[in-house]
């Protein structure tokens, strides 16, 4: 990325860390984007670690290394969900990633599934958890936060007994809970780059389901980029993840994951679990993966994504 190509750009400042639980994740994928874009010429990069700003506080910090654009690598409530997105809005600079009416839409589970149904797009039963008392859904189910990614907070129900507990544990830290009708299948993901899918990749824990330990701490799981998987069951993945995308408001780049349900002898439906509108960037992490599938590096991916929230402007 020169000058010329970049329209100007100088200073791109990678914001990283956040309030919330994904902290350490968000510290991980912020060095890696930093590392990508250092390697694009005609490009300063400052790296900026950040809790809850305040308006002033950031726009003083980001105007002091004269910053062109903002690359927010923030996972978790207030870092994706709205927060820091509508600072940066008050400030006016470009940002990379969703503006926060699409990110608030999109981390809220139950919101993004009203979404989906409304546009044809597949997903699992769910309604949110009243009260403390017995949960009248057949198990097995899942209870989780309403809005967190990376699993945190996914509690996997067998047992109806179990449930009351799950919930007072999940209470005390989050103060609206979900019970989502559990799907038992392949796990899949497809990430959306400018509106186009890109290929799936295919999660295989090596044990249970694939929650926080299995995506950022073991190295046992399995991903395959491009799996076998019958045509119409991968068409029409991408042309969902295409539609929720696109009915949720997101930009640049998001991941949606999937479940592919399986009866005794083929496919018998394919559910979406949620959207990621700022996917992780870790070494373990999959929309960074499937975009390499198609021939984009790291580098060039963030080029793209910085390239188009500077032709945004600040709107």
């Amino acid at each position: 990325m020169d000058h010329e190509a970049a329209d100007g750009i100088r200073t791109v400042t990678v914001l990283m860390g956040g309030p919330d639980a994904e902290r350490p994740v968000s510290l991980e994928s912020g060095a890696r984007v930093a590392a990508a874009l250092r390697e694009l010429p005609g490009v300063e990069v400052v790296e900026l670690v950040i809790d809850r700003p305040s308006i002033e506080s950031l726009r003083d910090s980001l105007e002091a290394v004269d910053t062109d654009v903002v690359f927010p690598v923030l996972h978790g409530p207030w870092g994706e969900g709205g927060g820091l997105q509508r600072i940066l809005e008050r400030i006016e600079i470009p940002f990379v990633g969703c503006g926060s009416a699409a990110a608030e839409r999109a981390m809220d589970k139950m919101r993004t599934k009203a979404i989906a149904r409304d546009s044809g797009v597949p997903t699992p039963p769910a309604r949110i958890v009243a009260g403390d008392g017995p949960i009248d859904f057949d198990v097995p189910f899942v209870i989780k936060p309403t809005d967190e990614g990376s699993s945190v907070g996914v509690r996997l129900i067998r047992d109806p007994d179990d449930a009351a507990d799950a919930v007072a544990e999940l209470r005390s830290t989050h103060s609206t809970l979900m019970v989502e009708r559990y799907v038992a299948g392949r796990e899949l993901t497809v990430t959306v780059l400018d509106g186009e899918a890109m290929p799936p990749v295919e999660i295989e824990p090596s044990e249970g389901f694939y929650d926080y330990e299995a995506k950022y701490v073991r190295d046992d799981t399995r991903y395959t980029l491009a799996p076998d998987l019958p045509a119409d069951v991968e068409s029409r993945m991408a042309v969902h993840s295409v539609a929720i995308f696109k009915a949720l408001g997101c930009r640049d780049l998001a991941r949606v994951d999937w479940l592919v349900e399986h009866g005794p002898d083929e496919p018998t439906g394919i559910w979406m679990l949620e959207v990621n509108t700022i996917p992780g960037m870790t070494s373990h992490s999959l929309a960074p993966m499937a975009a390499a599938a198609r021939g984009i590096e790291l580098p060039e991916l963030c080029r793209r994504m910085v390239e188009a929230a500077a032709s945004r402007g600040s709107d």
